[in-house]
């Protein structure tokens, strides 16, 4: 609460936690105050460099006043009168006037603390010194010690267990005897105390089950067992982490049941259509299949598509290896592994449904289960762009000429134009293949008339997504790539422009006689 007392005229002070060090775990109310304030202040060493700076720089304007509030000492000696503390109280006191001064010129002032501010923060020592005098609030944010137990995977306290927060800085007996009556704990200021700390883990016998944890959420992170890391190697932003017993037993358990049944089990392969693009695009499906999958086959572009998850493991391959790729699926699948080979688009529409299905035919792998999720089909996304050119009879038909001759695809073609089908037209063509769409066009011009809609869907769903409308007569091939799918209207397909300006194409669902 606010005293009466505070004038109304001055400026507003924050406290903001910005987390440990991802920017992305800085909150929504933090990231705000950061924008709006007239003056950020931070706190440095003297080599000038701020980590609560780095943090918060991307929520920074670059108008505003930034006041560095660097420390006279970190760990080194002082010739203070009043000694290490003395200096600081010293410090604290003259940054607390200057801020003052902005606070009283009306200026909102926003002080970083890195992780939480009343965390072991040295925002506490401006709070205590500025809080009765103006208008404060402090802002919570995501401690180490928090983000260290997520980035470790591992619960810190589960049920009535008990957790102990504990500086580095204490005596290694206190340490050892808190460490040794609690259930889990997080032990902060490492750098210089690891050993003690060690020392006091190893006595109180808990150093197996200590973790190391070091610049957690940022690039640099670092995560091992205590026992193993190098003493050298410490750096004061790191902390050790005890968790919680009775979640590690539990996940022993069920850890070891699951390598239990995947020893003795057979899995199965469930192959799936991601659709033309994103998660939009996905069935509700195929995602359960891809949520509850332990590995996930497929070509790799399309595999990069599915978001990660370290509960899983990806198997990319190139395009040209779907036989070895289907082979590699139910080998994981007969030893206990729940897979997911990903097509895009439908599975079953030149895609992974019929390359599986035809290696688990075979002997080896026939008593392997093998489901089949259908996707939405490039075709039906493309149509959905214009209107509704699939509206009567149509094939799909591909241009790409490695697993079938050019002369079975082009007695196709003319065969579907001869027969006044709508035409869909996968892989067009690639790098390697450049002709196919030229041919295929003049093959077409036999049977159609020159201005027979062809609709030129490229990346449809994705950030390049590109719909042309052109006649028969002027599709050019130089406008078509692999990513393109081709939908080539019959006699009866028209395109029409409507009312607000839209042109769209339809096949009617009656034909003529």
């Amino acid at each position: 609460m606010v005293s009466e007392e505070i004038s109304v005229d001055v400026g507003r002070l924050w406290g903001v936690g910005v987390g440990p060090g991802d920017p992305e775990l800085v909150t929504v109310k933090t990231a705000r105050l950061i924008g709006a304030a007239d003056v950020v202040a931070y706190h440095c060493a003297r080599h000038g460099r701020s980590t609560a700076r780095r943090i918060a720089e991307p929520y920074l304007r670059g108008d505003q006043i930034e006041e560095q509030l660097v420390y006279p000492v970190t760990v080194e000696a002082t010739d203070h009168p009043g000694g290490y503390r003395g200096a600081l109280d010293d410090f604290y006191a003259e940054a607390a006037a200057r801020l003052a001064q902005h606070l009283d010129a009306g200026r909102d002032v926003v002080v970083l603390a890195e992780g939480d501010p009343f965390f072991y923060g040295s925002y506490m020592h401006l709070h205590e010194r500025l809080a009765h005098r103006y208008p404060t609030e402090v802002v919570p944010g995501v401690t180490s010690m928090t983000a260290a137990s997520a980035a470790l995977g591992r619960p810190l306290v589960e049920r009535d267990e008990v957790l102990t927060v504990l500086p580095g800085t204490l005596a290694p007996e206190q340490l050892a005897q808190r460490l040794a009556g609690t259930d889990s704990a997080a032990v902060l200021k490492l750098g210089r105390t690891f050993g003690a700390v060690r020392a006091a883990a190893e006595q109180a016998g808990v150093l197996d089950r200590l973790h190391y944890a070091e610049r957690v959420s940022t690039d640099s992170q670092r995560i091992e067992v205590f026992a193993d890391v190098d003493p050298d190697t410490v750096p004061y932003f790191s902390l050790a982490v005890l968790p919680s017993p009775l979640a590690a037993s539990t996940m022993k358990r069920e850890s070891s049941a699951v390598v239990s049944s995947a020893q003795v089990g057979v899995g199965e392969v469930v192959v799936v259509g991601l659709g033309p693009a994103g998660r939009p695009w996905l069935t509700p499906e195929v995602q359960e299949a891809l949520s509850t999958a332990s590995d996930l086959v497929g070509y790799g572009p399309y595999l990069d598509r599915v978001p990660a998850n370290a509960r899983q493991r990806k198997h990319p391959s190139d395009n040209r290896v779907e036989a070895e790729r289907a082979a590699f699926a139910l080998d994981l699948a007969r030893g206990g592994a729940r897979v997911a080979v990903v097509s895009s688009g439908d599975p079953g529409v030149f895609a992974m449904a019929s390359a599986v299905l035809e290696v688990a035919c075979e002997p080896k792998w026939k008593d392997v289960p093998v489901r089949i999720l259908p996707g939405l089909t490039a075709a039906q996304a493309v149509a959905s762009r214009v209107g509704a050119p699939l509206g009567h009879d149509y094939c799909v038909l591909s241009l790409s000429d490695r697993l079938k001759p050019w002369e079975v695809i082009a007695s196709r073609l003319s065969a579907a134009a001869a027969a006044d089908l709508v035409i869909a037209i996968y892989n067009p063509a690639s790098r390697s293949r450049t002709w196919q769409v030229g041919a295929a066009r003049d093959l077409l011009l036999d049977h159609r008339s020159p201005d027979t809609p062809v609709v030129l869907g490229r990346d449809v769903g994705g950030t390049g997504e590109r719909i042309t409308v052109v006649r028969l007569a002027d599709l050019d091939p130089e406008q078509v790539d692999m990513r393109t799918l081709l939908l080539v209207g019959s006699s009866q397909t028209r395109l029409v422009e409507r009312a607000d300006g839209d042109r769209v194409v339809f096949t009617p669902r009656n034909y003529p006689g």
